[in-house]
């Protein structure tokens, strides 16, 4: 990758860069084109795509969707130790 090409991304990423970030742009960037250059070399003709898609035998274990608590069971307790309440609610910083 040329010094041109880091400077034409960095145009189109609207960001600006100094010469010593765009060398370092650069070297990283010819690091990651040759690691992909090394990838397509890569003989897969005979991987479906079945097999390609998997990558361990093992399932993906969740828990069973179920509250674990009983709705407002802990309400009092928050509206008790909140610094600020208005209304029942626990009143907070206007952010927006």
């Amino acid at each position: 990758m040329k010094s041109v090409d880091v400077e034409k991304l960095a145009i189109l990423a609207r960001i600006e860069l100094t010469s010593k970030e765009k060398k370092r742009l650069q070297k990283e960037f010819e690091a990651v084109l040759n690691y992909v250059s090394i990838l397509k070399k890569i003989d897969v003709g005979g991987v479906s795509d079945q097999e390609a898609g998997r990558t361990t035998e093992s399932e993906n274990i969740m828990r069973e969707d179920a509250d674990g608590n009983k709705p407002g069971e802990f309400s009092a307790d928050l509206i008790r130790e909140a610094s600020s309440v208005e209304g029942g609610y626990i009143k907070v910083k206007h952010i927006l």
